[in-house]
């Protein structure tokens, strides 16, 4: 069976990406961040669905101390006025660059033949770092500077989700069975969506287009 590293930060996305992995026929390893975010609600998220999924998983600590984002320092002001426009206070400089590079690395000394992210373009929050240009450009780079990719077997970074909408993809998870009651999402660290910060208005509306209810609202 092929194997495949998923990056898996306990929220909707992730989530519903490592069902995919497996529906896909690869056998997933986990690989989740602990890089000193906020809360770290979303870790222990993370590790439950992974127990629920019977998928292996490794936490990668590592320190980002220069901050520059409001999920890193908590004197920066979380939006809670609606879906901001551009590029919001949320964003974590270079973040997927960063962990697909761990990945990448995990990925070659495990002998996993692919990478899956939960990164979309259609709902999300303008990130620069969850667009399908960029995991294009970031294959290229790791088709020329890892072992893999020179000897002709070329890491794939694959993000099933990139051109899905919130509805279609919490349509996808439900069918595959993900426990969205064990997600997380709140940027702000709520145990349910706080309903006013980018993460959790995006939720709302992928639940509410889809005609479904979300199981952490009691």
């Amino acid at each position: 069976m092929k194997k495949a590293i998923v990056l898996l930060s306990g929220g909707l996305d992730s989530a519903t990406t490592l069902f995919i992995a497996g529906a896909r026929g690869f056998s997933p390893q986990a690989l989740i961040f602990d890089y000193g975010q906020r809360h770290r609600r979303e870790i222990g998220s993370a590790k439950k669905i992974c127990r629920l999924a019977k998928c292996p998983y490794t936490i990668m600590k590592i320190s980002m101390p220069w901050k520059g984002s409001a999920l890193l320092d908590r004197k920066i002001r979380i939006r809670k006025t609606g879906v901001c426009p551009g590029i919001p206070a949320t964003y974590v400089p270079s973040r997927n660059l960063i962990f697909l590079s761990f990945a990448a690395s995990y990925a070659e000394a495990s002998g996993a033949d692919a990478v899956f992210i939960g990164a979309n373009e259609i709902d999300f929050s303008g990130y620069p770092d969850c667009r399908k240009s960029f995991f294009r450009a970031l294959e290229r780079v790791f088709r020329a500077g890892t072992k893999k990719g020179v000897e002709g077997k070329p890491l794939k970074i694959i993000a099933p989700l990139i051109n899905k909408s919130k509805a279609e993809i919490i349509k996808i998870g439900t069918r595959l069975g993900v426990p969205y009651e064990f997600t997380s999402s709140c940027y702000i660290g709520k145990a349910g969506p706080c309903g006013k910060c980018d993460s959790c208005r995006l939720r709302a509306k992928g639940f509410r287009e889809a005609g479904a209810k979300d199981p952490l609202l009691r």
